[in-house]
């Protein structure tokens, strides 16, 4: 089934190069298109109810139908199993467009389509993809990413959750932590501990649906920003799962997630993006509406040089983004490219935030106004996903190779 925004371009592709990225003015009409469509729908749909939904952590079920029905839930992923069609590209755009009008939509939005369906259309058999993405791709239906652990932290290779193999299943045992669309998903990617001997090469990744015997949820986790979307553990104890239920092959799981978090890194940079526009937009708005010595204050050099700055750090991280999504869409590296993407745009989310909050006062200190909810928000941007902190020792590791060689 294809989606309103298929129907309406009928995916009129394009090849894009670097030199057309480079300003908003050249991208391709598709790409326009889409973020116009995205952001028609966050100023309609999204900003005026993304307070409500911070405020009373209410999962924006109606919205993220809606944005199944514009084909953003499923944007990378072939026609032929029900998604967009289109590239990374296009998913970071409208990521961002999506994250302006409401950060925690946008992490939905990210889950399902980065670490979600990306293991599974990068990883899956035939069935798995015919079950577990088609149903996936309207936003009747979300999926999440289980990697994390209570213990582990950054330590993606430190997996204490354990599948033993028994006959035709296996038995997982463990729990996982911080787990994005916990509450609402209907299935997870799972990464388990097949053979302790092998360490890091020894976990497998496994799909499984939710209501099994033996999985089961643990509280929501009550959040300082994104509070829209919901964070909780899963638990497994002596769930059994299908032989059937793995991705690729045993002792995969570690490449398949650190495959699927290079590119998730593009979908959370535009969800900074996202946040980080938004704060500017109303810094600039305020800036030139507040009087003060006579004057608007966005006549004050102090309010312009934040102005200036935040813009700065906004269309830097943006063109970053643009260029790892470019790289992935050509089949290029793009691991360094995607982490310094994800740093620079966190980062600008956090500075625009922050910003804003100092141009509006003690306006931008209240909850009337959505800038202390892009302060809440932005923080997330620069801890899931990996860290800054380690997203600088793959910056520098990829450089140090580079040189090396």
């Amino acid at each position: 089934m294809q989606s309103v925004f298929s129907r309406s371009l009928n995916i009129a592709r394009r090849s894009v190069s670097m030199r057309q990225i480079a300003s908003i003015a050249a991208l391709p009409d598709t790409h326009q298109m889409l973020q116009n469509t995205c952001r028609d729908f966050a100023n309609a749909e999204l900003s005026p109810n993304a307070a409500k939904f911070d405020r009373d952590h209410l999962y924006p079920a109606q919205q993220i139908k809606q944005m199944g029905e514009l084909g953003v839930m499923a944007v990378a992923i072939p026609e032929e199993l029900g998604g967009t069609g289109l590239d990374y590209l296009a998913y970071a755009i409208a990521m961002e467009e999506i994250s302006r009008g409401c950060a925690s939509a946008g992490v939905i939005m990210s889950v399902n389509n980065s670490l979600y369906l990306g293991p599974l259309m990068g990883f899956g058999n035939a069935a798995q993809k015919d079950a577990f993405i088609t149903p996936y791709t309207t936003g009747e239906r979300v999926g999440c990413f289980a990697l994390s652990e209570p213990g582990n932290g950054s330590d993606a290779g430190a997996a204490s959750t354990i599948a033993t193999e028994k006959g035709d299943h296996y038995v997982l045992n463990g729990t996982k932590a911080w787990i994005t669309n916990g509450f609402e998903a209907e299935a997870a990617v799972v990464f388990a501990t097949t053979n302790k001997q092998l360490k890091h090469k020894g976990i497998s990744a496994f799909i499984v649906p939710k209501g099994l015997k033996g999985f089961s949820l643990g509280k929501k986790e009550d959040k300082l920003g994104i509070r829209g979307s919901s964070t909780c553990q899963l638990i497994f104890e002596d769930c059994e799962i299908p032989k059937d239920s793995m991705l690729g092959e045993p002792g995969f799981g570690f490449k398949i997630a650190m495959q699927t978090l290079d590119a998730g890194r593009i979908g959370i940079a535009g969800q900074a993006l996202g946040i980080g526009q938004a704060a500017l937009e109303l810094a600039v708005d305020y800036a030139q509406k507040r009087q003060a010595f006579g004057k608007p204050i966005s006549k004050l050099q102090s309010i312009q040089q934040k102005i200036a700055d935040m813009s700065l750090a906004m269309e830097s991280a943006r063109l970053l983004t643009w260029r790892a999504a470019w790289l992935k869409d050509n089949k290029l590296a793009y691991t360094k490219e995607a982490a310094m993407a994800k740093l620079a745009a966190s980062e600008a989310a956090t500075l625009c935030s922050h910003q804003c909050i100092q141009i509006l006062g003690g306006m931008g200190y209240v909850s009337d106004m959505p800038a202390e909810r892009h302060y809440r928000d932005a923080r997330i941007t620069e801890i899931y996903e990996g860290t800054s902190e380690i997203q600088r020792l793959v910056i520098a590791g990829s450089i140090l190779k580079e040189y090396a060689s």
